[in-house]
């Protein structure tokens, strides 16, 4: 391959040494960096290149490229901004994955550096755009979609952009307005109030008002009142009309075609990683995402060809935009791309990140702008948090169909041969009981006995209601906090279990189960808290090492063997192993190099052994996935950079930390899915061994919400206040930004959230006449609206009030959609009393023409009777004054006159008792005038020119409903 500094652009000097992410915004076919505060905001005229740098593990970096590409981006701009990208992989060495990212069809993985989204902006720098801090605002209506990484895409500003599926944005001056569509997923309800908040904070100063509006609550509050205003009125929304965009691209399996002088050869056969040639390029269609593969000897040119013919391939398929394109080198491919083929055996010939990191080091210093990196130092063996001790331990050793009991004297040896299950009992933080419920299995233990531990496993799991950590456990992967349980853990041979012992009788093998009285030799090899595991290994002597500690015990004493560069430490532990095993039994110290005679005659004699340091395995970093089973087929999709937040109490989530497995089950899932935790993990295990060289026997845990494990938090910035927020996601969400928990717990995520606010008959035929009645706006350029409304959406206007009323016959009526004032608490109406008059049905078998509302005792009333009824002012003079409807008074005369005043207090005390005279549903006339004025905030006059639907809402923000 050619020199790849002389590709490099000067303006990409010093890249792949901060770890972070970096931006260039192509301007006049060139990159040219873009300042921090500009980070997020992407223009639809330009182009960006986007080079994010990952800490990797031994000293090495990760890198990914982005070029994305704006929807009015020009050509050329589009084109500088891919072969820049390519260019700049080529100077690292080649080591980086490409991803091409069109505006509105982001990757996850771009979007997780932006969080929580994107600010998507009309104009860019060719067009002289001016920074949105400079303008007048303008308000903008955002659809908001995806419940882990918002993908907000600005749409026209006006009603007909609303629907009943999705979730929207209306970023107003003074107001920001979020409105859930009645079909919305409840997921991304919740991601888009994080949405919200970075808009108030990044373009309000954090001082404006937040309300929430549900579809289908036709309630006349203020705040969905003031939402409809700025739309002209309300009326009802359309369907949502689906684009070829808006369906998702199905995966089908890969087909492979190779590059070569820019034409597609297909490459016919089942996929297997030997098809793939380092001196070539190819093609990958798996018909969501498509791949450019390049062989590590490729030339930047060919490289360059290549992308172009995927690029006409794409075009001339005429794929949808939100088709995901990804360049990948050999030797870095991705886990998506891997997943394609029939096998992915792990390859010795590739080197690891230190080559790379060397070529890159050697380029930057040629420019003189770098110094060489120093060699990684070598990695230090991190203490790990474990569970607090001082719990209770109980063993349980399987024996056939049953769990025999280990006695406490003798916890802590575990023979090969057999299965046990483990509880430890501990107390952490406010909870009385916390449980690590597990199994281990010794490698040479029997099937049956291996599925017995997991049965028994399950039984103790449900009969503990789903609260343990519940972990499998391989012999030789036990994990630091079930070593910690033990002091110490020793690993035997053989078994004493009916099922070994009737096994090797089966295969007439020997029975080497250890005893006391006979000849084993023990390696003590590490000696921390979390890791003081002794294993008997083979008594010969090539079973030494000079690195570690070992203890031969013969059938009278103990001989404690202290290799050249074993530790004070390793020779502790050993004594204290030879105590656990033999009570009482005398030790002697041998050191290497001056063994006596009868130390090598119970090895069989003298020979040679290993002085060497065993390897230890490399430690990755931890990855989140989600996971899907779709038509028999399991696959998975990483939840990039993750947090806490990530863990939607809906959801079955896979954390792979490379030494283990969790599977973390949120409240919210189906009861099936949590039965098949334990499955899912196993699935992941086998698809990661093929893919990643997972080892299939890393430990498997199962983790429900609310009891994570210290070992499990320690991966995340974790708020325990999160933990105890009730509610499914949009709840909890809700209740975590703004202070408050609402009641979207028990409601389904494809129905609307149901009706919140008046369901007092003059309220809910106050909300159909304001589909109707004339309204002006000082927030809209239209100051009236048409009386006359089209059959049809009168029709559909009614229809949806009559589903309010349904809803509101079976329950209590609820406080009106929830206002997010400045300070971020959320205020909301008491919940209204039940009605007092009979609801009213609505007959909407007749609407088309002649649409008609009856009440409880089938009384026909014209429809537009009823609302020209609505749309008068009350009569002041003719108000009842007492409950049997007897005496009237003008409330024109002033109340001072009345014999019958009372104060607000008086009216406001709770009493049904009405020997005092007050008719409670009037209670606010037998106020003062000048105590009505401070109460209500007006005159009685004016209070009472009011339509009744409006005084009522006023009565009760007062308490006097």
């Amino acid at each position: 391959m050619s020199d790849p500094s002389k590709n490099l652009d000067p303006a990409f000097q010093g890249i792949g040494q901060k770890i972070g992410i970096e931006i260039w915004r192509i301007e006049n076919l060139h990159p040219v960096l873009l300042a921090k505060n500009d980070y997020g905001k992407f223009y639809s005229v330009d182009s960006y290149i986007i080079f994010k740098t990952s800490s990797g593990r031994g000293g090495s970096n990760v890198y990914d490229v982005h070029y994305w590409i704006g929807k009015d981006t020009s050509q050329d701009e589009a084109v500088t901004a891919a072969v820049k990208t390519i260019e700049l992989d080529a100077a690292l060495g080649g080591r980086a994955v490409q991803h091409r990212e069109l505006q509105g069809f982001e990757s996850d993985k771009f979007l997780s550096y932006f969080k929580p989204c994107i600010i998507p902006l009309e104009g860019g720098v060719s067009s002289g755009f001016k920074k949105i801090e400079e303008e007048n605002f303008d308000t903008r209506l955002y659809v908001s979609k995806g419940k882990r990484f918002a993908r907000l895409k600005q749409v026209p500003f006006a009603r007909s952009s609303l629907n009943h599926d999705d979730v929207f944005i209306l970023d107003t001056k003074d107001k920001i307005y979020q409105f859930n569509g009645a079909n919305s997923n409840i997921q991304e309800r919740a991601k888009a109030l994080e949405v919200i908040q970075h808009l108030k904070d990044k373009y309000h100063e954090g001082k404006c008002d937040v309300a929430i509006i549900d579809d289908g609550n036709l309630a006349a509050e203020s705040d969905s009142g003031d939402f409809w205003v700025i739309f002209g009125g309300f009326a009802p929304i359309g369907r949502k009309t689906a684009t070829d965009d808006d369906v998702p691209l199905e995966k089908h399996p890969g087909k492979l075609y190779s590059i070569v002088d820019g034409e597609l050869k297909s490459k016919e056969g089942i996929l297997s990683k030997s098809m793939l040639e380092n001196n070539k390029c190819y093609l990958l269609d798996s018909g969501a995402e498509v791949f450019v593969w390049f062989g590590k000897v490729t030339q930047v040119e060919e490289r360059k060809a290549a992308s172009e013919a995927t690029e006409l391939f794409i075009n001339d398929q005429k794929r949808p935009k939100s088709v995901f394109l990804t360049r990948v080198i050999q030797g870095y491919e991705t886990r998506t791309f891997k997943s394609n083929f029939d096998s992915w055996p792990m390859s010795t010939g590739i080197s690891s990140g230190d080559e790379g990191r060397g070529k890159v080091a050697a380029l930057l210093k040629r420019k003189g702008d770098m110094k060489s990196p120093s060699k990684s130092s070598p990695v230090v063996d991190e203490i790990p948090i474990l569970i607090e001790n001082g719990g209770k331990i109980e063993v349980w050793r399987i024996n056939g169909s049953a769990k025999t009991p280990v006695a406490s004297e003798e916890i802590g040896k575990f023979y090969s041969g057999d299965c046990y299950v483990v509880l430890y009992t501990y107390h952490y933080g406010d909870k009385k009981d916390n449980y690590f419920l597990s199994f281990w299995i010794g490698k040479d233990s029997t099937l049956g006995d291996r599925e017995m531990a997991d049965r028994l496993t399950n039984t103790m799991y449900n009969s503990l209601k789903g609260r343990p950590l519940q972990g499998r456990i391989f012999q030789g992967k036990e994990p630091p906090q079930f070593i910690a349980l033990f002091q110490p853990m020793v690993l035997l041979k053989g078994g004493i279990s009916s099922g070994y012992k009737k096994s090797i009788a089966e295969m007439n093998l020997p029975d080497e189960t250890y005893t006391p009285d006979g000849v084993a030799l023990i390696q003590i090899s590490n000696t921390s808290t979390h890791n003081n595991k002794a294993v008997q290994v083979d008594a010969v002597a090539t079973s030494l090492s000079s690195t570690n500690c070992f203890l031969l015990q013969s059938p009278s004493s103990f001989f404690i063997w202290n290799g050249n560069s074993s530790t004070s430490e390793q020779q502790q532990l050993a004594k204290k192993v030879a105590e656990f095993l033999k009570p009482g039994v005398s030790s002697k110290h041998v050191k290497e190099e001056k063994e006596i005679s009868s130390f090598w005659s119970y090895l069989g004699g003298k020979q040679s052994y290993s002085s060497k340091e065993a390897e230890q395995e490399t430690s990755k970093d931890p990855h989140l996935f989600a996971y899907s089973l779709i038509n028999g087929k399991f696959e998975v999709l990483e939840v990039f950079n993750f947090s806490q937040d990530d863990l939607l109490t809906e959801d079955v989530l896979i954390l792979d930390t490379h030494a283990e497995v969790f599977v973390w089950v949120g409240h919210s899932v189906n009861s099936k899915e949590k039965q098949i935790a334990f499955d899912i993990g196993q699935k992941y295990i086998d698809l990661s061994a093929s893919l990643d060289g997972l080892s299939p026997h890393v430990p498997l845990y199962r983790i429900t919400e609310g009891n994570e494990p210290c070992f499990f938090t320690s991966y995340f910035s974790w708020d325990t206040r999160k933990v105890t927020v009730p509610g499914d996601s949009y709840a909890k969400k809700l209740s975590l930004l703004f202070g408050t928990a609402t009641n979207h717990a028990a409601e389904s995520p494809t129905k609307s959230n149901g009706v919140s606010g008046p369901t007092q008959r003059a309220s809910a035929l106050a909300a159909l006449s304001s589909a109707f009645k004339p309204t002006s706006s000082p927030r809209s350029t239209q100051t009236k609206l048409v009386r006359a409304v089209q059959g049809s959406q009168r029709a559909a206007a009614v229809a949806a009030l009559s589903n309010v009323l349904t809803a509101e016959q079976k329950k209590a009526s609820e406080a009106s959609s929830p206002q997010l004032n400045k300070n971020n608490s959320l205020a909301s109406e008491k919940p209204a009393p039940e009605p007092s008059s009979p609801p009213l049905k609505i007959d909407t078998s007749t609407i088309s023409g002649e649409s008609k509302l009856e009440d409880s005792n089938s009384k026909a009333v014209d429809l537009s009777e009823a609302l020209a009824k609505m749309e008068a002012p009350e009569k002041p003079e003719s108000v009842p004054r007492n409950g049997n409807g007897g005496s009237e008074i003008s409330l024109v005369k002033s109340q001072s006159e009345s014999e019958n005043n009372f104060s607000y207090t008086q009216l406001t005390t709770k009493s049904t008792n009405p020997a005092n005279g007050i008719n409670y549903n009037e209670r606010e006339t037998y106020l003062s005038d000048d105590e009505f004025s401070i109460v209500m905030g007006m005159p009685k006059v004016a209070f009472y020119k009011q339509p009744k639907w409006k005084q009522d809402m006023q009565k009760r923000k007062v308490d006097l409903f």
